[in-house]
């Protein structure tokens, strides 16, 4: 009996294979992946000036730390440090839409006047990142199928946590990316502290037109970003700082 259980079950999850490989090229066949081109960096690495928004549609992916020098960054999955335990981003870059990192620089103001600031674990993900997430973790629950995209893949999601002004991270209670019901919104078996750093985190983004998910406190989508379309342009890599 145990041996037909074991048959069935590899033969449903090849079926399921076999059928978001069909979908993942069908969607790239219809080429519905966003185009939108992004801004351009020629500045020198002398060159320290921030940039302006003016002018840049909304719909634009730009490198946020371009616009502001006041966040941290961690970005997890340029390192072998992540879930996946493989370096799948060339170098570590943040990039979002403009009306992303619009609300990010109000939302981190605001943190900054209560002495934190914003740390990043992820930003824009290309669509083809997704699908290796999708194959190590097949569980929508955690990671978004790659058919459909996740919002991060369209520029509207970001990975995050808070760090006080000198760079000391809040205890959130666990790590980025753990996968269990220590990390969701609802669980309030968790020591006072955490449970107060994560309302503060979340109470903050949500002011600001961000709203998360349940099962992962550092996981945010732009609610203005929900109907882009998914990207898979990856950024270039450089020692402009």
């Amino acid at each position: 009996m145990k041996y037909f259980k074991y048959v069935g079950l590899v033969g449903f999850c090849l079926i399921c294979c076999k059928q978001v490989d069909k979908e993942r090229k069908t969607f790239e066949s219809q080429e519905e992946l966003d185009t939108t081109i992004v801004l351009p960096r020629k500045e020198e690495k002398s060159e320290k000036k921030l940039k302006s928004f003016e002018g840049i549609p909304d719909t634009l992916f730009i490198r946020l730390a371009d616009f502001s020098k006041d966040f941290i960054y961690d970005l997890r999955y340029a390192t072998e440090n992540n879930f996946l335990k493989a370096k799948v981003y060339d170098c570590a870059e943040c990039y979002t839409r403009v009306k992303t990192a619009k609300a990010l620089l109000k939302a981190n103001k605001a943190f900054i006047e209560k002495g934190y600031k914003i740390k990043f674990f992820d930003c824009y993900r290309p669509n083809s990142v997704q699908y290796k997430m999708w194959e190590i973790v097949p569980n929508p629950q955690y990671v978004a199928n790659p058919v459909k995209g996740s919002i991060h893949n369209k520029g509207g999601a970001v990975d995050i946590t808070l760090v006080t002004l000198d760079g000391e991270e809040l205890d959130m209670g666990t790590d980025f990316d753990f996968f269990g019901r220590k990390a969701y919104h609802d669980n309030t078996d968790l020591p006072d502290t955490v449970l107060k750093n994560r309302k503060l985190l979340k109470q903050t983004m949500e002011k600001f037109g961000f709203w998360s998910i349940r099962t992962e406190w550092w996981h945010y989508n732009l609610s203005a970003a929900s109907n882009d379309k998914v990207a898979n342009f990856k950024w270039e890599c450089n020692d402009v700082n």
